[in-house]
């Protein structure tokens, strides 16, 4: 087994049993508030240094991914099979969200308690499609950069590497200088792995010493309900994957992303997790120009988990607060989230934003967000867990769409990136 994944395993362990020991060791809230707080901190240089990564990689992995590609045939081809897989992916995900959330009723009987009109400072000021489609892109890279706007970046990158492809022989140092800077990256992300444990260790206990182990009981049904919905998504995906790759090859998937799962589950952050399942879908054999294309903008179009969540909190809310919901209306708000969840690729508790705008816009009462924010935490666990398997389905479903799925090794070259997988 893998030595990592024992490592962040250990880690999740120990902040469960730290964070309740801590949760009972200071009964009163705003001490347990301060030593949340400062727990919080190890997590928080964790996820800066991710952060750190993601842009120069995304920019670098994504250029060299579409200058190997050949030709601008091949990227829109690739770009409209990738685009394709993502939709399907999405709808799958609201209705499945939906379907259960009707059957199970878990906001039926909840009550209600007075919450305030303050909505977290949430704001929903970005959902509409000037402000969308003036967002999507950047006014210099560097501040994209510097703000990590991922789909500013995904933006510029196609540009840039479709330029340069069209450069021929005259580009290809510039293809070499990315190829480099992402070998970099890679090496920098392996130094930064290394504090994943303690940063699983922190987040998981800073979270249970703030809100005590038993807030799960009292949200039980909801839970309960979501990560139902959460497996059978997964199981759903998994039946995808055995169908296309074939059993063997798709139970390896599943073993090389134990690790990116277990990462992205314990720091609630899909993020966290970008570059190893970067490393580990060249591993298993997807061809790095098919990784570096289909991974960023999964990134920003592709997040399943979040998806399921949209839908399922939403109707949560219509149920707790009684506002009858046709079949009709349901619909016509999974449709809404469709397109407003695709503009939120970097948002902090971008969950929570777009949910605020659906209560919003279809007359639900928007303090009813106040039941699902004590929890959110948890739920952003699975969230974020959910979309690393439909992120490394999507990039292994589209190589084998393209005949460029590989053999799967282990041997790395140079710089940690799969030998087998650079071409």
């Amino acid at each position: 087994m893998n030595k990592n994944f024992i490592y962040v395993m250990v880690g999740l362990l120990l902040g469960i049993a730290l964070g309740t020991a801590c949760y009972y060791s200071f009964p009163d809230k705003g001490t347990a508030a301060d030593v949340a707080k400062y727990m919080s901190l190890v997590s928080s240089v964790f996820l800066k240094l991710i952060k750190m990564i993601i842009g120069p990689l995304v920019l670098s992995t994504l250029v060299v991914g579409i200058g190997h590609m050949g030709d601008a045939a091949t990227v829109g081809r690739v770009g409209a099979k990738t685009m394709g897989w993502f939709v399907s992916a999405s709808i799958v995900s609201l209705l499945l969200g939906l379907f259960m959330v009707d059957v199970l009723q878990p906001g039926v009987g909840i009550t209600i308690a007075d919450q305030g009109t303050n909505t977290a400072n949430l704001t929903t000021q970005a959902f509409s499609i000037d402000n969308f489609i003036d967002h999507l892109v950047p006014t210099s890279l560097f501040k994209s950069l510097a703000d990590g706007e991922i789909l500013q970046i995904v933006v510029f990158s196609i540009f840039a590497g479709v330029a340069i492809m069209a450069m021929g022989e005259r580009g290809k140092p510039l293809i070499d200088l990315a190829d480099d800077i992402s070998h970099m990256m890679l090496n920098i992300t392996g130094y930064v792995m290394k504090l994943a444990p303690i940063a699983v260790c922190a987040s998981v206990a800073s979270v249970i010493t703030k809100s005590g182990p038993g807030i799960l009981l009292n949200f039980a049904k909801f839970l309960g309900g979501f990560y139902l919905t959460l497996l059978i998504l997964w199981i759903l995906l998994l039946a995808v994957g055995f169908f296309l790759l074939g059993p063997g090859r798709m139970m390896d998937l599943v073993r090389r992303m134990r690790e990116p799962f277990l990462l992205a589950f314990s720091t609630a952050s899909s993020e966290a997790s970008y570059p190893k399942i970067l490393e580990q879908l060249q591993r298993f054999g997807v061809s790095r120009r098919i990784a570096s294309f289909v991974l960023p903008l999964g990134y920003s179009f592709n997040l399943d988990g979040t998806m399921a969540y949209t839908t399922f909190a939403a109707m949560f809310i219509a149920q707790a607060y009684g506002v009858d919901m046709p079949l009709s209306k349901q619909l016509l708000m999974a449709a809404t989230l469709m397109i407003t969840s695709k503009g939120v690729a970097g948002v902090p508790r971008a969950s929570l934003v777009v949910i605020l705008a659906t209560l919003k816009q279809f007359g639900l009462p928007e303090a009813g967000l106040f039941l699902i924010l004590g929890i959110d935490q948890f739920l952003d666990m699975g969230r974020s867990a959910t979309n690393v398997i439909g992120n490394s389905l999507a990039a292994s479903a589209v190589a084998k769409f393209e005949h460029d799925l590989g053999p799967a090794t282990d041997e790395e070259s140079e710089g940690g990136v799969p030998a087998t997988a650079t071409a």
